[in-house]
C-alpha cells in the first residue's frame, strides 16, 4: 500500500527498505540535468545534506541516477529504488515527475524547507508512471485580489508537487490590472488599485472602504515564469477583453465609450462597461500584447473574452457603424471580430490564442485554444470544429464554489462541490461512438478570488480539491477509486500540505480562524438552476 499522490500508473513493491544519508550523490545524463538540479536543491534544503552531482548517468558511486530512456513516452518515468534509485525519462518532464514521487516516498519532511527529520529511508519498489493529460491546468485570478509575487511563488510549488503543468495567470480585469507595460504606465499607475471592494456578494451591496492594488514588474513575471519552467509549469497569461476591461478604461478613457470617465471598478459581477471597438483599442492591445509575449514563452496567450454586455455598443453609433461596416447583423459580431484581431496579431507573432467559450457563439479565432467553462457544450462544439479544447465547466471545476452545505463555509458561493464530486468529474463526458477533429488537451481547475483576498484563503478553497483534481488529470479512470483515494489523502497527502505550509480546508469542515461570519455569500443549486433553464427553453 502505498500513499502517492496522483496515483502512479503501476506501483510494486519489492519488501524492502533503502537508507539514504549525507554521502547520498546525485547523477543525470546532460539532458536531464535541469530535473537533477530541482530535486538537489529540493532534497538538500529538506536535508541538509551537501549533496554531490555530476551529469554524467553512468557515475558508478551514484546513489540516484537521472537515466535518459527515449524510449518512454513524454512525461512519463520509471521509477526503481533497491540499492540504489534510478529515474527512467525520455524528457525532464518525466525526470522532474519521478523526482517529486521520490521525494513523496520520502515522507512529509521531504517537503519542508529545512532539517526536521534525522533518518531517511525509502521502500524498494518499481514503480512505472505517466500523464492520462498533456494540459493538466490550474488558473489564479490575481486581477480581483492581487496576490504578492512570493505566495505565487510557492503556490507554484505546491502545484508541481501534484504534477500539474499549466498556471493560468488572470492578469487584467474591471476591478485590477496587474501587468507592468512600460508603453502604458497609467494601466498600473491607475488601473492596479481601486478605492475599496465588495465585502461579500455583490448583492449585498456592501464594501470594505479599505484601498486594495498592486502589480508584477516585467522582471516579477519573467522571475514566475522561469520558477514555473524549473518544475516543468507553463505560465498562460490572460489579458481579458474586450469585456472585463474597466481597469484599462480608467486608466486610458479613449477605450471605453466616448466621454465615460471611470475609476477601477470596486464591485463583483458582470460590468456592462467594455471597450469601444476603435482601430485605437486595437492597437493598444496589440501593443499591450507585444510586450506579454515578450515575458510569457507560452505557446498560448489568453484573450478571454468571456461576458461581453452588448448594451453600450448598442447605444453606441460608432459601434453601430462599425457594425454595418463589417457586415455583421448585429453588435454582436463586434465580440468576435474585436478578439480576432488581437488573435490574428499573436498568431503573426508565433503564438495561439486562448479564449473561454462565449467566443463559440460569435466566431472562433482560427487556431484558438478554447476554454469551456459554461459547462461541457461550448467545448463539444469546438471539438467538432477541430479546435483544442481545456475542459474546465464551473459546476465541476470551480474552487471558489462553496466546499460543502455547512453554514460554517466562508463566503458561501455557488454550487456545493465537494472533494468526492471533483474527484469523480471526467475531463471528456459520454460523447458515445462520436470521433471529434478537435483536441481535448485536458482540463483545468479555475480559482477565482473575489472572496479569496489573501493565500491563506486561496489555500482553504484549493486543497485538498485540487489534489484530488490533480489524480483526475494525471491518472487513467480505471486506476481511480474514491475510497482509495480518501486513504492516500488522509493522513498522508494531508501532512505533506501541512509540511508545505499549506492551509488547506480540514476534511470535516473550516477551522474557526477559517470562517468568515456575518459576510455573506450567494447560494446556487446547480440542479435546480438547469431545470429551470430547461422550462423555459420549453416556454419558448
Amino acid at each position: 500500500m502505498h500513499s502517492l499522490l496522483p496515483a502512479p500508473g503501476s506501483f510494486t513493491a519489492t519488501g524492502s527498505t533503502l537508507r539514504l544519508d549525507d554521502s547520498t550523490s546525485v547523477a543525470s545524463s546532460p539532458e536531464l540535468a535541469a530535473a537533477r538540479r530541482w530535486f538537489v536543491g529540493a532534497l538538500g534544503a529538506a536535508t541538509g545534506w551537501e549533496l554531490a552531482g555530476t551529469t554524467a548517468a553512468d557515475a558508478p558511486a551514484a546513489t540516484i541516477v537521472f537515466a535518459l530512456d527515449p524510449s518512454v513516452e513524454p512525461e512519463g518515468y520509471t521509477l526503481t529504488i533497491d540499492t540504489a534509485v534510478r529515474i527512467t525519462a525520455s524528457d525532464n518532464a518525466g525526470a522532474l515527475y519521478g523526482a517529486q514521487t521520490l521525494r513523496q516516498l520520502l515522507g512529509p519532511a521531504a517537503h519542508r524547507q529545512a532539517p526536521t527529520a534525522s533518518s531517511w529511508e525509502l521502500p524498494t519498489a518499481v514503480i512505472t508512471d505517466r500523464p492520462r493529460f498533456s494540459y493538466r491546468g490550474v488558473m489564479l485570478d490575481v486581477a480581483r485580489h492581487f496576490i504578492p509575487k512570493n505566495d505565487v511563488l510557492r503556490f507554484i510549488d505546491v502545484v508541481a508537487a501534484h504534477k500539474l503543468n499549466v498556471l493560468h495567470l488572470h492578469l487584467t480585469d474591471d476591478q485590477g490590472w496587474r501587468v507592468e507595460i512600460k508603453k502604458y504606465p497609467r494601466l498600473t499607475e491607475v488601473g492596479a488599485w481601486r478605492k475599496e471592494s465588495n465585502l461579500g456578494a455583490w448583492r449585498a451591496g456592501i464594501f470594505d472602504a479599505t484601498p486594495h492594488g498592486g502589480f508584477y514588474t516585467q522582471e516579477d513575471l519573467r522571475e514566475i515564469v522561469a520558477f514555473a519552467a524549473a518544475r516543468n509549469i507553463t505560465v498562460i497569461p490572460e489579458i481579458d477583453v474586450p469585456g472585463h476591461s474597466q481597469a484599462a478604461i480608467a486608466a486610458y478613457p479613449e477605450l471605453g465609450l466616448a466621454g465615460r470617465p471611470l475609476e477601477v471598478w470596486t464591485r463583483w459581477g458582470i460590468n456592462e462597461n467594455v471597450l469601444e471597438p476603435t482601430a485605437y483599442a486595437v492597437q493598444f492591445y496589440r501593443d499591450v500584447l507585444d510586450e506579454v509575449m515578450d515575458i510569457f514563452p507560452s505557446p498560448w496567450i489568453s484573450l478571454g473574452g468571456d461576458e461581453v454586455p452588448l448594451d453600450q455598443w448598442n447605444a453606441s453609433p460608432f459601434a453601430l457603424k462599425a457594425a454595418a461596416n463589417l457586415g455583421f447583423e448585429s453588435v454582436a459580431g463586434l465580440h468576435g471580430w474585436f478578439v480576432g484581431q488581437l488573435a490574428e496579431h499573436l498568431h503573426q507573432n508565433g503564438r495561439k490564442s486562448g479564449v473561454w467559450d462565449e467566443i463559440g457563439d460569435v466566431g472562433l479565432p482560427d487556431g484558438a485554444l478554447v476554454a469551456s467553462w459554461r459547462g461541457y457544450e461550448g467545448g463539444l462544439d469546438a471539438l467538432a470544429k477541430g479546435y483544442d479544447v481545456v475542459m474546465c465547466p464551473e459546476h465541476k471545476l470551480y474552487l471558489d464554489h462553496r466546499q460543502s452545505a455547512l453554514e460554517e463555509e466562508p463566503v458561501p458561493v455557488g454550487f456545493v462541490t465537494t472533494l468526492e464530486a471533483v474527484y469523480n468529474f471526467d475531463p471528456m463526458p459520454d460523447a458515445g461512438d462520436k470521433d471529434f477533429p478537435g483536441r481535448l488537451l485536458g482540463a483545468q481547475a479555475n480559482i477565482w478570488t473575489e472572496h479569496l483576498p489573501s493565500a491563506r484563503r486561496i489555500d482553504y478553497a484549493a486543497f485538498p480539491r485540487l489534489s484530488a483534481i490533480a489524480e483526475v488529470f494525471w491518472s487513467t479512470p480505471d486506476t481511480r477509486d474514491y475510497a482509495d483515494f480518501h486513504a492516500r489523502l488522509s493522513p498522508a497527502h494531508l501532512d505533506r500540505l501541512s509540511a508545505m505550509g499549506v492551509e488547506f480546508r480540514p476534511l470535516d469542515g473550516p477551522r474557526p480562524w477559517q470562517q468568515r461570519p456575518g459576510v455573506a455569500g450567494w447560494k446556487r443549486d446547480y440542479e435546480a438552476e438547469q431545470a429551470a433553464a430547461a422550462q423555459a427553453a420549453e416556454a419558448q
